[in-house]
């Protein structure tokens, strides 16, 4: 059986720093736990092993890309993602690929980044977040138990 994992990387991260108060609380407002939390900075490797790497935003998402630029195939923002399996029907990580330029350039939108911010803004990302998992999560099952069989 193949399980879900996730990890999170930063462009711009400062490597073993810890997670915002203000994102911690969200997290545990969800029912997660932050506290094994370490900022890692995004590379290859982390790129290489994983399934889909998903962005915050565009501008992230061509971060990513420039570090590894052969992982096209399985890199998209979180929106990206969410729409092309909610709206356009893919059932798999190349199935996003696949369907990708079904999305409008005017079309993607990005999470904005609420560092500097206060807590209601973190709140309400935490909430958009919360409602883009959702069909990517069940991309991410429907994946991993055709792997299984």
């Amino acid at each position: 059986m193949r399980y879900l994992s996730a990890s999170s990387a930063g462009t711009h991260a400062v490597i073993g720093g810890q997670i915002h108060p203000f994102a911690a609380q969200v997290i545990e407002k969800f029912g997660g736990d932050s506290s094994s939390f370490s900022a890692q900075q995004f590379s290859p490797a982390i790129s290489l092993d994983a399934d889909l790497i998903l962005t915050m935003t565009r501008a992230h998402r061509d971060e990513v890309l420039n570090v590894s630029p052969r992982e096209l195939h399985k890199t998209f923002t979180l929106f990206e993602a969410a729409r092309l399996v909610a709206e356009f029907n893919a059932g798999n990580v190349a199935d996003l690929a696949t369907l990708r330029p079904q999305l409008a350039l005017d079309e993607r939108s990005d999470v904005n980044d609420p560092i500097g911010r206060g807590p209601e803004i973190f709140s309400t990302v935490g909430q958009q977040i919360a409602d883009l998992l959702p069909p990517i999560l069940e991309l991410c099952r429907r994946s991993a138990a055709s792997v299984a069989e």
